[in-house]
């Protein structure tokens, strides 16, 4: 397994703590669906101006955004398979870190989680989907040990 972690904004002071515990949620992830360990994924920290524009120019919508999801589609002949690119906005997670009431290090691998479940083609448009990818989205944090109300 490979997490090419990106930071490419200067609002928020990531540390190399934080990229090992993204590393375990990938894992995790991983672990959860039967997948191989043999992916890489890459995850790119941006400011809210960046993911803003990139929501705008791959979803046609022109807000800001917490987290986005690029599956790579059809197989690559590289030595290691390639899940998906995750973009993260630092801001905006820290943001919503402080709206929940919980830690930056918390909200950024939930994000990372929930992000890691679109790449596997998971999505919350109706009820049904919603309510999987939540229970999995829990599941992931339970087994990480990582918790709402941690600071």
């Amino acid at each position: 397994m490979r997490v090419c972690i990106d930071d490419r904004q200067n609002k928020v002071k990531l540390d190399e703590n934080l990229y090992k515990i993204l590393e375990q949620v990938v894992k995790e992830c991983l672990v959860l669906e039967g997948k191989s360990l043999s992916y890489e994924i890459s995850i790119s920290f941006v400011d809210n101006e960046e993911i803003r524009l990139l929501n705008k120019k791959y979803r046609n919508i022109d807000s800001t955004t917490d987290v986005l999801s690029f599956p790579l589609d059809g197989e690559m002949l590289v030595p290691i398979p390639l899940l998906g690119d995750i973009v993260i906005s630092a801001e905006k997670a820290l943001e919503q870190a402080k709206d929940y009431g919980h830690s930056f290090v918390r909200e950024v691998a939930y994000l990372t989680a929930h992000s890691m479940l679109h790449l596997f083609g998971y999505d919350h448009i109706d009820k049904e989907e919603r309510t999987i990818m939540r229970n999995k989205e829990k599941e992931i944090m339970k087994r990480l040990k990582i918790f709402k109300d941690e600071k």
